[in-house]
């Protein structure tokens, strides 16, 4: 295994714990990067940017003050990008930028704990610029972008409004004597809220706003906007910008707020890939506007998904590696403390996180490959595809963000009292990845967004027509037939597809139930809503456990046997620890008995036996090096202690053996001075 060298020598149980490994870590890397070329790629990346060593504080930044926060982001930010302008960007082209780029990402997490002022500079900004500009556009816009000489952000969200952008206050009203755009906050509620960058860093950004031309308004579109001078960073004339504050997590990212005072921009400064207007003040569009436009938010909830997914691979590979390192109690008085990582309760707690780290990143992958065809069929004209892949993205953006959180702090909390320091870096995971279940479309409402697509689909297969491929089970699932259980790996995942086409054959009875009583549509779904989110995330581990296991079996046909085993074990436990979550849903929906859920829970304890050997060399496989796992826990060489300590010694609070606040304060109060 490859990695970065320490001074310090490798802790003696993580070298029995890997010397105990029976498969080739390094084939399950590949497997994980997407092909050998990628792995040596990507380490060819990281081996540019970060062995120079300018992404390690000398102090941690958990020390710092908010501003010293900031202004250190701001220098790394800084020095990043000019690593990857001068000597990654030709490694990885033009495309990966703000792109689908792994390698870009990990390489930037070693630089940030939390995250880069310019995050969404790259993230949304240039993507929405290659997205909803016209070439031309484009030619003027992005060289800019892509050479930093302008920074930029997304404005969307509202103090008043988030996931329904219809609702959006933010006006841009067209002058057609003067051939401008009017932007206004006619509202408090109207403000741009939680861009990242706007608060300090940004000059430009792209905002939502609601158009109106000729006295119509035409629905929300995006407008380039400056909004800071070029020179002098000030705020423009009619721009009131600023920082939100403090948060749960996120605070190098200067989240900002934003108004607008009847503030002019030029008309070409509309983004009129999808639609336009003309001097005149005519409004032109693209016959398939909403959706070619929706295509484009899509893919950050597409990205997402892997971003997930690599956050929880580096909080199962700290926990995992500090579980084999960390000693605890004396079950035999005869012998010595074991390692945690020999407790049951351990394994049960850190495998599903292991498994799950390779479902989602599968699922993701899957996903983008998924979201490529349809963004191809969609420059050929044809749309038809988007509505499905709207369902996945959305109901597996709203899944892996709340899974991936959950196993997090499960990471943290079986690291015991030593998970709960800064310099674990499980708390950073943790509100990172808890952020993301709200941003760019929140839990519950993405869901619904799904459960609407399931709804339709189910109509669709009981009149008798064809499905898209990843609602196939409700065509046989109207016929109301059930089938034999099968505790297979392949029968557990054709019960989850039961369960789910269960869900939502009763979300539609409910919703039929009710329409009955004299409700609206609107009414019956709004009380139906508990049962359709139920009905998603049934849908969404349906589809994930099934892409899971085709795609391991897809990506192992050439890996040795070892490999093959373990990764299908891995599979295996994902879904009998799911089947086990949801028992009840099994037993209501197949043919389930209580003796198969006995032989459930036997087979997933005989795979936590059997997965155990392997625990540091699955963590292993996912080949982070220490600058990008940020953790006195987690490091390669295992030294927990030494790096608790040396960490410790870093605090500024130790420079010193008595406070003045002591004097100040405390002495005082001693000598009843007060």
């Amino acid at each position: 295994m490859s990695q970065n060298k320490t001074i310090m020598e490798v802790n003696k149980d993580l070298l029995m714990e890997r010397a105990k490994c029976n498969f080739n870590i390094i084939e399950v890397t590949h497997i994980i990067d997407g092909g050998e070329e990628n792995t040596k790629h990507r380490k060819k990346v990281e081996s540019i940017a970060l062995d120079g060593g300018a992404s390690i504080d000398k102090i941690p930044e958990e020390y710092m003050s908010p501003n010293e926060r900031y202004e250190n982001a701001v220098r790394k930010s800084v020095l990043y990008a000019q690593i990857v302008k001068n000597n990654i960007a030709d490694l990885n082209g033009l495309e990966t930028f703000g792109g689908h780029s792994p390698v870009i990402r990990r390489t930037a997490d070693a630089f940030f704990k939390e995250i880069s002022p310019f995050l969404l500079h790259l993230g949304m900004f240039v993507p929405t610029l290659l997205g909803q500009c016209t070439p031309e556009q484009q030619a003027y816009w992005l060289p800019r972008a892509l050479d930093m000489q302008i920074i930029g952000t997304y404005a969307q969200t509202e103090l008043g409004h988030g996931t329904f952008i219809r609702g959006l206050e933010t006006t841009a009203t067209y002058d057609e004597k003067t051939e401008e755009f009017v932007l206004h906050s006619p509202t408090l509620t109207s403000y741009k809220w939680w861009a990242g960058g706007l608060g300090r860093t940004v000059n430009y950004c792209i905002v939502v706003a609601q158009l109106y031309t000729k006295g119509e308004c035409h629905g929300t579109h995006p407008f380039i906007v400056q909004i800071r001078d070029e020179d002098t960073h000030m705020p423009l004339p009619g721009i009131k910008v600023g920082d939100i504050g403090p948060k749960m997590g996120f605070n190098t990212g200067d989240n900002g707020f934003l108004g607008f005072d009847h503030y002019r921009i030029p008309r070409d400064h509309m983004m009129m890939k999808n639609a336009q207007v003309l001097k005149d003040g005519t409004y032109v569009k693209e016959a398939r506007h909403g959706k070619l436009t929706y295509g484009t938010m899509v893919f950050v909830r597409v990205i997402l998904v892997n971003e997930v997914a690599f956050n929880l691979a580096k909080a199962c590979t700290i926990a995992t590696r500090y579980s084999a390192v960390r000693r605890q109690s004396k079950p035999k008085p005869e012998e010595p403390e074991p390692q945690i990582l020999d407790y049951v309760t351990q394994q049960h707690k850190l495998f599903i996180c292991i498994a799950t780290a390779h479902a989602l990143q599968i699922a993701s992958n899957w996903l983008w490959s998924t979201f490529s065809s349809v963004v191809a069929d969609m420059k050929r004209g044809n749309v038809d595809s988007l509505p499905e892949l709207h369902a996945l993205s959305s109901c597996l953006k709203a899944i892996s963000t709340s899974e991936s959180a959950s196993l997090i702090e499960q990471c943290r909390q079986a690291c015991g009292g030593h998970g709960y320091m800064m310099c674990s870096g499980l708390p950073f995971l943790y509100t990172f990845v808890t952020a993301t279940r709200t941003y760019e479309g929140d839990y519950t409402i993405l869901l619904l967004q799904t459960a609407r697509f399931l709804v339709k689909a189910y109509e669709q297969a009981e009149a008798g027509n064809p499905v898209t491929p990843t609602v196939s089970y409700l065509t046989e699932a109207v016929s109301g037939k059930r089938k034999p259980w099968v505790g297979s790996p392949e029968g557990i995942i054709r019960a989850f597809q039961e369960v789910a086409a269960g869900n939502v054959a009763t979300c539609v009875k409910s919703i039929r139930r009710r329409m009955k009583t004299g409700l609206s549509f609107e009414d019956a779904w709004e009380q139906t809503t508990i049962q359709l989110v139920a009905a998603a995330e049934a849908h969404c581990l349906a589809v994930i456990s099934d892409t899971y296991r085709k795609e391991i079996a897809r990506l192992t046909v050439k890996s040795s046997t070892n490999v093959k085993i373990v990764m299908e074990q891995l599979v295996s436990l994902y879904v009998h620890y799911w089947a086990l979550q949801k028992t009840g849903d099994l037993l209501r929906y197949t043919s389930i008995s209580q003796e198969d859920i006995i032989n459930l829970q036997i087979k997933y304890e005989e795979l936590l036996v059997l997965i155990r050997p392997n625990a540091v060399g699955l963590v292993d496989a996912f080949d982070l090096r220490d600058e990008v796992l940020h953790s006195a826990l987690g490091s390669y060489d295992g030294q927990v202690y030494e790096r608790l300590m040396s960490d410790a010694l870093k605090n500024p609070m130790n420079k010193e053996p008595v406070s003045p606040a002591f004097h100040k304060y405390v002495k005082p109060m001693m000598k009843g001075k007060l």
